[in-house]
């Protein structure tokens, strides 16, 4: 024991000398291998409990628990009951009725109910509902408040700079409704049961099931009844399986089913990085600073004078939180893969300058039904694969005005990471899409992933944020508890970390801890060691808003975002 006791103090007094080297000299690749390699044979508080980490075939206390879960067949599956899931679904069982045709539609969703996981800001383009649900006036869709004027400013440290919003920027509202997108989202839920979709919420899709053959063959639900340190509970029941020929996966924003399927078939290989903001007051996360807080910033914004007269005297009455995918018409990867489509926010069909997605998003799921509709109610299907792959999708959306119109704007974001900055990319805009629509003959590209944007913290100036007030800027706390986010307490952490180590060893050391302030829940603390020396991650994974803002930005890419038990999550009643 005691020599081992021996080189383990080595190992750690190595690891401290590293850290002060990455901080001041070496590559944070080099330090990575380093670091590994050293990390295990030094012990590291254990945090991550989850069965993706710790598998359960290696544990002995699920040694003699039934691991048989029940399957179910439907003709589609859809994952994610937001605007791309449930218009995919509406216009699948349109489809079934005017060819008299028998097709089983299920959709399942992580929400206790459909639309509670849904924020957005919204301000609505009709466009898509008015070719899906033409007569939605009548059936009493939620859009009662037209847009009548638009107001852009740019926004000084005291005053602001007007921005006129001439016809045919993309900023222009005009048309458009504002609108509680998860009340919208709920409406689109019951059109869609009318029609005979069946909806699952409170069940979320955790894995995805392979044939042997490679293709997609369907996904299984989450088991619930696990306890927080990963053994099982006497209530744990297994999850279900739902098996079909083509499942659409339209989970959102960096969905985490999709980052499985864009490793296992290369979907990213010819496309961008996607990059991405969190939906507080649109705050880009390829920021540098590691002491940037989106939400101090939101805070902040608001005692602007110019914005502040607006808030004045209301009460704040509820929180939420979301990361949007910002990548744009370069970073959108391939969509179709045998078995399966992607859809919606999760390949990414926001339009950045219109800060809009969800249009888009229901035109993609519309498009999708109409290409796998023949195919999965063919009498015979000769296909290569056991799961159908639908080529069609894809060359729908590339014919279709969601590809014109992302296409069109495709330079505007990027052309701000420019030595002009900001002034450089409104100019940009003003000329080559005011003038010439998006029409130049060349792509610009983004700056990378933007995980790999902090800068080490010893070259960054700590931000000294003022005191919430109380009655326009607010703690964090106190805001989430206006989330509504519930979760059952005793199961593993939803955040999973590949490594327990590398959080203290490589952003505390490095980074000076972003995650405790990048994520806009209080997930994340550091706090001190029970023997007092050195710092350990906390995770509250019950505040967790779902935001998946901590997958994106860790500098490590070491936070995995799982689905945790169906149903947990945030309420957002209509935001």
């Amino acid at each position: 024991m005691f020599p081992a006791n021996r080189y383990s103090c080595q190992a750690h007094k190595c690891i401290r000398a590293l850290q002060k080297l990455q901080v001041e000299h070496v590559a944070p690749q080099l330090y990575t291998t380093l670091h590994r390699r050293l990390s295990s044979s030094v012990s590291a508080p254990r945090i991550t409990t989850h069965y993706t980490i710790h598998p359960r075939d290696k544990d002995p206390r699920w040694e003699a628990i039934e691991m048989e879960r029940f399957v179910d067949e439907a003709d589609v599956v859809i994952v994610g009951g937001g605007p791309a899931g449930l218009s995919a679904a509406i216009r699948l069982k349109q489809l079934a009725n005017e060819h008299e045709k028998e097709l089983r539609v299920c959709l399942v969703e992580k929400a206790s109910q459909i639309g509670a996981h849904t924020l957005s800001g919204a301000c609505l383009e009709p466009s898509a509902l008015n070719e899906l649900i033409p007569d939605w006036k009548e059936r009493g869709a939620p859009l009662n408040t037209p847009v009548t004027e638009d107001v852009f400013s740019i926004l000084t440290e005291k005053h602001r700079i007007p921005v006129p919003m001439l016809p045919g920027l993309p900023m222009r509202n005009h048309g458009n409704y504002i609108v509680r997108l998860g009340n919208f989202v709920h409406w689109l839920g019951e059109q869609a049961e009318e029609l005979g979709v069946e909806l699952y919420p409170g069940y979320a899709a955790s894995e995805v099931l392979f044939h042997e053959d490679g293709s997609v063959k369907g996904i299984a639900t989450n088991d619930v009844g696990v306890a927080k340190d990963g053994s099982p509970k006497d209530v744990f029941e297994r999850g279900m399986e739902l098996h079909a020929k083509v499942t659409l996966f339209g989970e959102g924003c960096h969905g985490h089913l999709a980052k499985q399927l864009y490793k296992q078939f290369n979907l990213r290989e010819n496309c961008e990085p996607q990059t991405y903001a969190i939906g507080l007051k649109e705050v880009g996360l390829d920021y540098t600073n590691p002491y940037l807080s989106p939400f101090r910033e939101f805070q902040r914004w608001k005692h602007h004078p110019f914005v502040a007269p607006t808030l004045e005297g209301g009460q704040r009455i509820a929180y939420g939180a979301r990361a949007l995918n910002e990548g744009g018409f370069q970073s959108i990867p391939k969509l179709t893969f045998p078995g399966g489509l992607l859809i919606g926010c999760s390949p990414g069909f926001m339009n950045v300058p219109k800060i809009k997605g969800t249009h888009t998003a229901m035109k993609s799921g519309s498009l999708a039904a109409e290409a796998i509709f023949p195919k999965v109610t063919a009498e015979s299907v000769d296909s290569e694969t056991a799961g159908l792959h639908v080529h069609e999708y894809a060359d729908n959306m590339k014919n279709s005005w969601v590809w014109k119109e992302l296409y069109a704007v495709r330079n505007i974001r990027p052309s701000f990471h420019n030595y002009f900055g900001l002034y450089g990319g409104m100019l940009y805009t003003g000329i080559f899409y005011w003038v010439f629509r998006g029409k130049e003959p060349w792509t610009l590209k983004h700056c990378g992933l933007d995980a790999n944007q902090l800068k080490p913290a010893k070259d960054c100036t700590p931000i000294e944020y003022p005191k919430p007030d109380g009655k326009i800027s607010f703690d964090l706390l106190s805001s989430v508890a206006l989330s509504g986010t519930n979760h059952e307490g005793d199961q593993p952490p939803h955040l999973t970390l590949k490594d327990d180590s590398v959080p203290v060893a490589r952003n505390l050391a490095i980074y000076d801890g972003p995650e405790q302030r990048f994520c806009p829940a209080g997930v994340y603390e550091y706090v001190p060691l029970e023997t007092g020396d050195g710092m350990r991650l906390q995770i509250n994974a019950q505040n967790c808003v779902h935001c998946k803002t901590c997958d994106i930005k860790d500098p490590s890419q070491n936070i995995n975002w799982v689905v945790p038990e169906g149903g947990g999550g945030p309420a957002y009643n209509g935001m």
